[in-house]
């Protein structure tokens, strides 16, 4: 008799207005749902140079599914609140570190709430789980092929129009972008409704801004957690994304790197 995979769910809610996403989630939450600190559990902490989220040593990272209760057999699904751009990088982490099936929830809390499903209140703390854990499997750029990328005009930045264009940097030490990248802000591969729009709109997106249908290309943020969200958008619309995890903050760090404003690439 084949055993039916275990479901464990994730919230994962933050957001730089408001990184702690645990009252929130303690308040209610998808019921069996654990509770993911994506600053404590989905980044690792190194020097500015290294960007303000970069990827986790995935030991930290078995750690921490541990501790979720995470088995190497579970099916696991991970939401937010924010349209999947935080759960995107639990997701792409987990993706990444080999475990089998990972997913999103299409449009998060919301739609779990527009269902009419219910929620409940409190801290959900599940046995340790055995999972095993090892990187590598999702592709990935450094900070020297990010500007390689965008010298072949095959990275894409995802943030705000207005931080592209270098006209506020509310974070970060130096305002603009990469030269040569161009800008497709991921809010723009979600409907009103919080979910993914169609794959045909993305790839209409994209190539609409000159990248030919399937083409490899790069995607970077200001940290590289909403990046993980255009990587999911990209592969769902048949492109082949590396995730630059640096992103802005660690590129504005580097002061030897070149910086372009405005709205051209």
């Amino acid at each position: 008799m084949v055993e039916e995979p275990r479901l464990r769910i994730l919230d994962v809610r933050w957001r730089l207005d408001r990184p702690d996403g645990r009252p929130a989630y303690v308040e209610g939450h998808i019921p069996g749902a654990v509770y993911v600190d994506l600053d404590a559990e989905l980044a690792g902490h190194g020097a500015p140079t290294d960007g303000r989220h970069p990827l986790p040593a995935v030991e930290k990272l078995q750690a921490a599914a541990r501790r979720w209760g995470l088995h190497g057999d579970d099916t696991v699904v991970v939401y937010d609140d924010l349209g999947s751009m935080s759960a995107a990088r639990a997701w792409w982490l987990l993706a990444d570190a080999g475990a089998p099936d990972v997913r999103i929830l299409d449009g998060g809390l919301q739609a779990w709430a527009r269902s009419g499903r219910p929620l409940e209140s409190g801290i959900v703390v599940p046995a340790a789980g055995s999972v095993v854990l090892t990187a590598g499997r999702l592709a990935r750029a450094s900070i020297d092929e990010a500007a390689a990328l965008g010298a072949a005009g095959l990275l894409i930045d995802v943030r705000a129009a207005e931080r592209y264009r270098g006209e506020v940097e509310p974070i970060d030490p130096r305002a603009g972008h990469i030269p040569g990248a161009l800008n497709l802000p991921t809010t723009g591969n979600i409907g009103a409704d919080g979910c993914f729009v169609s794959p045909d709109v993305i790839r209409a997106r994209v190539v609409a801004a000159g990248i030919a249908p399937g083409s490899e290309v790069g995607v970077y943020c200001g940290s590289g957690v909403t990046a993980a969200h255009a990587f999911a958008a990209l592969s769902i619309a048949g492109f082949a994304p590396r995730l630059y995890a640096g992103s802005w903050s660690q590129w504005s760090n580097h002061t030897d790197r070149p910086v372009a404003v405005g709205a051209a690439p």
